[in-house]
């Protein structure tokens, strides 16, 4: 088959695509635009993307296209209902980032309460503060509230716990069952778990029921001087509310995701809520280690071989 992939891919799974004579077409920096004319010039029959967008017009410009293959576990960069509609499978690497995020997740917590970041802002500006960063609270006894429990939630759970937190968690499609083994209290209702956490991370997908779902109403039930962290998706999260809560509130954030991100690996940010001091961001890298993009190739070659073996797809999610 002829594979486009549109994103960074590691070499040796290039190569085991080859092996097993599939034709590679490897175009790491495409984006939403450029990847128009590439599917119209190539003709693929599968695309691989891991944050380039696949809108219409490029499902529209592939005439083979049988399948889109998302390296990752979101696919809300992807247009699966016209992909549907031209019967295009869209297949997701569910699980395979999910300890990467979850490390993240526990080094966003940290940084948070050791204000690591300014720590080393003021030392590269030749600045010795060591009264002000003296004090911190520790998380060791505190509530963390984990609102999502997927692969990544449980994960962050696994974790927290060593660091000796009170955990608490909201998914309303999560079963009991799914949690055993894990020392997480479920919690009904999103608001009392906003109330009841001294800090609250995020792993939920990104869909027309979540658009905005941390609003104004979200962040008046926090706790005064909470944390907030969101390393799943910027729409999910509506930033003003964010930094006023930050401003009147008390509270820290820390952000992997935003609202509106740069289409190409490196260019102009622009987003406002990084000029809050209350908040710290990272460049979208919750799934960028080595580990993690070894695991989701692996999967996505895995889909491949399924689609050949059994002409069916594996993980597909439209």
């Amino acid at each position: 088959m002829k594979i486009l992939i549109a994103d960074s891919f590691p070499a040796n799974w290039q190569e085991a695509l080859k092996e097993k004579k599939h034709e590679v077409i490897y175009s790491p920096k495409l984006d939403e635009n450029t990847l128009v004319p590439a599917v119209k010039d190539n003709q693929p029959e599968i695309i691989i993307v891991r944050s380039t967008k696949v809108t219409a017009a490029a499902i529209d410009a592939g005439g083979k296209l049988k399948l889109i293959i998302r390296a990752g576990a979101g696919y809300d960069t992807i247009d699966t209902k016209h992909a549907k509609s031209k019967n295009v499978a869209v297949c997701n690497c569910p699980g395979t980032n999910s300890i990467a995020v979850a490390e993240l997740t526990l080094g966003f917590i940290l940084s948070l309460d050791r204000r690591i970041c300014d720590n080393t802002a003021d030392l590269r500006a030749g600045v010795w503060n060591k009264t002000k960063y003296s004090k911190a609270r520790g998380v060791y006894g505190r509530t963390l509230g984990i609102i999502g429990l997927g692969h990544i939630g449980r994960e962050v759970a696994k974790r927290a716990e060593a660091f000796g937190m009170k955990i608490l968690g909201f998914d309303p499609f999560v079963k009991p069952e799914t949690l055993k083994g894990l020392n997480v209290t479920l919690v009904d209702d999103l608001y009392k778990l906003a109330a009841q956490s001294d800090i609250l991370t995020v792993h939920v997908p990104n869909n027309a029921g979540t658009k905005n779902l941390f609003d104004e109403k979200f962040f008046n039930a926090c706790k005064d001087g909470a944390y907030f962290i969101n390393a799943a998706r910027g729409g999910l999260v509506k930033e003003s509310a964010l930094v006023e809560a930050c401003q009147k509130k008390g509270m820290r954030a820390a952000l992997d995701v935003y609202e509106v991100e740069p289409a190409e690996g490196t260019g102009k940010f622009e987003d406002s809520v990084m000029q809050n001091e209350n908040i710290y961001g990272t460049h979208h890298i919750g799934a960028s280690t080595d580990q993690a993009q070894d695991s989701v190739s692996e999967l996505a070659v895995k889909i491949i071989d399924w689609l050949v073996l059994n002409g069916t797809y594996l993980h597909q999610v439209n």
